[in-house]
């Protein structure tokens, strides 16, 4: 069979080759064509090479085409993917530095909490962009799979201003099953079964079975609290299952900056934080580490072209969801997964607009979301406050309005525990103003904000977080690698 996917955004060069040769594992897809673009002719010059080595060592009819315009890579695709970064590692700086100022300290700052609304003013009218496009160009019908962050907002915005048939997806829930799987000692992760319910990056294990036997809280408490490392690694997460009485499907860091308890005393957070690794909730943790891995790309690629080489191994598809969706649409072989979709009732006890993250089936009829699930309270209670942040986010980005962007960074509930309302009223005006080029939908606004900053009263404070680390660049990296090595 023979089709068009787009992929925006493909000048993430390591995520593109995933999804590339996850697709081309399908047999029936040997003749699709991939159109390729991004912003970076640089980038989509690499990708390219990387993907037609893939095509030619295959000896495949696959088509790849690139291009930095995007209707025109857009033209007549069936599926476009997107994996965009807007503003880049330079605004998302911006996201981190300034909300710290403030007191607000976040590990990765990109789905709620001060950065992630703002990551999502500066994502949504490019979204909007993107489904114009869809709409305009792409073949009638076709589904947009996005797995840009913040997820909710972006599939929220696609779906109800899109107007387009619009999938969220991400990877936390699979990774989540994989250190319970770890814990309980499965020897296979096909022994573990489950349904995970909630919105992205607040998702819960709601239902555990391990060899169809039922695991309860004590179990999984007792198992996570056995284990050497993640008893270590996930202390908040492990807090939250004890008091919630199910686990998250979010890494510790990110769990703690979307919760209002963990993260708004600095003398508090290093008792719930690790500092072995970025995600286990290190200050900043992910813009240092993109910031030092910005560039590894250029520097692996002779390695990464010569891997390219290699058949591809349908054994090693990974667990992303793209492919296996697009195989169950296409050839009606059903696939189970969790996807971000419009709620409409799947989940009895969140709001019918709200965009969760819970189990669905695929195959030729479409994505069939498995309804009527009701959360645990204190899941719902908690989901309920990031999604009301949500909802007022995406109507802010769409409309341009500053006080409902405000009121939706004073609602968010880390923000609320550490920031007073002058504060943040401060706080979002310095983040416009810093990051005017990338929000068109504020221009008007701008000028007013650069004016009550001159006549700012409150003071912000030089404040690094409560566990930072110094920026290292990816040739200091590789050497300090290198010397580990040597030692043995």
């Amino acid at each position: 069979m023979s089709f068009k996917i787009a992929i925006i955004g493909a000048g993430s060069v390591g995520f593109t080759k995933k999804l590339f040769t996850d697709i081309l594992c399908v047999p029936e897809f040997r003749d699709v064509e991939f159109a390729l673009t991004d912003v970076s002719e640089h980038n989509l010059t690499m990708i390219k090479a990387i993907l037609d080595r893939i095509v030619e060592a295959n000896k495949l009819p696959t088509k790849v085409t690139a291009t930095t315009e995007r209707r025109k890579a857009l033209d007549g695709a069936r599926y476009v993917i997107s994996c965009v970064r807007v503003g880049g590692l330079e605004a998302y700086a911006e996201d981190i530095r300034i909300p710290l100022k403030y007191g607000i300290d976040q590990c990765v700052g990109d789905t709620i909490c001060a950065g992630g609304i703002l990551y999502g003013q500066r994502n949504i009218p490019v979204i909007l962009d993107f489904c114009k496009d869809i709409r305009e160009v792409a073949e009638s019908g076709a589904k947009f799979l996005n797995y840009a962050n913040p997820m909710a907002m972006n599939t929220w915005a696609a779906i109800e201003y899109g107007k387009v048939d619009t999938i969220g997806l991400c990877h936390g829930v699979q990774h989540g099953a994989e250190q319970i799987a770890e814990v309980l000692g499965a020897k296979d992760k096909s022994e573990l079964d489950y349904i995970c319910s909630g919105i992205n990056h607040q998702t819960w294990f709601v239902d555990l079975r391990l060899n169809g036997r039922k695991i309860g809280k004590d179990e999984l408490v007792a198992a996570f609290e056995a284990h050497p490392v993640y008893s270590q690694q996930e202390k908040l997460r492990i807090d939250v299952l004890k008091r919630f009485g199910v686990y998250s499907t979010e890494s510790n860091g990110h769990l703690s900056e979307y919760l209002p308890w963990y993260r708004k005393r600095p003398d508090e957070i290093n008792k719930w934080i690790d500092m072995s690794d970025w995600i286990h909730g290190e200050t900043g943790g992910y813009l240092r580490h993109s910031t030092e891995t910005r560039n590894w790309f250029e520097t692996e690629f002779p390695q990464i072209l010569e891997s390219a080489s290699k058949p591809i191994d349908p054994a090693k598809r990974s667990n992303e969801h793209a492919s296996h969706i697009l195989e169950a649409l296409e050839t009606n072989r059903v696939y189970r997964g969790h996807f971000n979709v419009k709620n409409n009732g799947v989940i009895t006890n969140l709001p019918a607009d709200a965009i969760i993250e819970s189990p669905g089936f695929v195959d030729r009829f479409g994505i069939n979301m498995v309804a009527g699930i009701t959360l645990p309270e204190a899941c719902a209670a908690t989901c309920i406050s990031s999604i009301n942040v949500q909802r007022m986010s995406v109507h802010a980005a769409v409309s341009g309005d500053l006080d409902l962007l405000k009121l939706a960074v004073l609602h968010d509930p880390l923000v609320g525990a550490v920031s007073t309302p002058e504060e943040v009223w401060q706080m979002v005006d310095e983040m416009i103003v810093a990051e005017a080029r990338w929000l068109p939908q504020y221009a008007h606004a701008v000028e007013g904000a650069k004016d009550r900053l001159s006549r700012g009263k409150v003071k912000t404070r030089d404040w690094k977080g409560a566990a930072s680390r110094n920026v290292r660049s990816i040739e200091e990296l590789r050497a300090e690698k290198a010397a580990m090595k040597q030692a043995g």
